[in-house]
């Protein structure tokens, strides 16, 4: 594989094109506005100059790496010489089929579409396609170029000669590779999201505040960030929808999203992506400042 296209110019497709350009791959950014595509590149550019200040890269690799990606905002143009797409759009079911519909239409028959979904079944998404056997998940994890896990997934029909490929691939990128098979929210937020969800129940209940939660949690389980903090990092939207996916696939209440989760996607209150969550972001610092909704009188 030589040739990659991302869909998706957010921060997970962004930092996906950031590690697959500097390792020395093609890329081909995609989105459909190009808007997005101008701040992606200028995200890439800000973490390759912070890559740069510590050392672990030259200015002329940074530049090498930036000179590999190319835009687009016709997803045809983009992947007509792709030999591995990754979609990172939006978690969202039907926005991802529409897209593996119409990568199974365009892109060449040999060519392997990834997808970086966290919840979403690989065989569903796989069987919208001519080529299920070519469809499989690459779940990296934000943010993508400090991260080294990559959660490979296999879809029902996913042909283990593809899964070798991919593993492979994702070594070359310096990343360690973790297989698991196709069942709702995978491993890592199978096992993640309950624990946040748990967390946003103890505060609805008053058991403890945000802080209380999130200090216990990080220096009683050494946890780099509490799960309140992580909610706001990854999205309460997002995090929403893998608990419905949960929720639904597995068809038990344990995986039931909190009220106060769904009030506070409701309202708008996504996390650090709209400025507050069970934080304040909008204060122009990095302090931690608990959310006037939950801040201690």
């Amino acid at each position: 594989m030589k040739q990659i296209a991302v869909i998706g110019g957010g921060t997970m497709g962004n930092g996906i094109a950031h590690v697959f350009a500097q390792c020395g791959y093609a890329v081909n950014l995609i989105d459909v506005k190009q808007e997005m595509l101008d701040k992606a590149i200028a995200t890439i550019t800000k973490n390759m100059d912070r890559q740069v200040g510590k050392g672990t890269l030259t200015e002329e690799q940074k530049a090498g790496s930036l000179a590999r990606i190319k835009t687009f905002t016709q997803m045809a143009d983009g992947v007509s010489n792709a030999d591995l797409v990754v979609e990172a759009a939006t978690e969202n079911i039907e926005i991802k089929l529409n897209i593996f519909r119409q990568l199974d239409a365009l892109a060449p028959a040999h060519c392997v579409l990834a997808s970086n979904t966290s919840s979403i079944s690989i065989t569903k998404i796989g069987s919208v396609t001519s080529r299920p056997e070519k469809v499989i998940g690459m779940h990296f994890m934000n943010p993508v170029p400090v991260m080294k896990l990559v959660e490979v997934i296999e879809g029902f029909k996913t042909d283990k000669a593809i899964t070798e490929e991919i593993v492979a691939l994702s070594k070359s990128l310096g990343k360690v590779p973790a297989l698991t098979q196709d069942y709702p929210g995978f491993i890592a937020n199978r096992v993640l999201m309950p624990m946040i969800n748990e967390a946003i129940c103890s505060l609805h209940e008053g058991v403890a505040g945000v802080e209380e939660i999130d200090t216990i949690m990080k220096l009683g389980m050494a946890h780099p960030m509490g799960p309140l903090q992580l909610a706001d990092f990854i999205g309460l939207d997002v995090c929403l929808a893998i608990l419905r996916v949960l929720h639904d696939g597995f068809g038990n209440p344990k995986y039931a999203p909190c009220a106060l989760l769904v009030n506070m996607v409701t309202a708008g209150d996504l996390g650090v992506k709209s400025g507050r969550g069970f934080y304040d972001y909008a204060h122009g610092t990095k302090d931690l400042v608990v959310a006037p909704g939950f801040a201690k009188n």
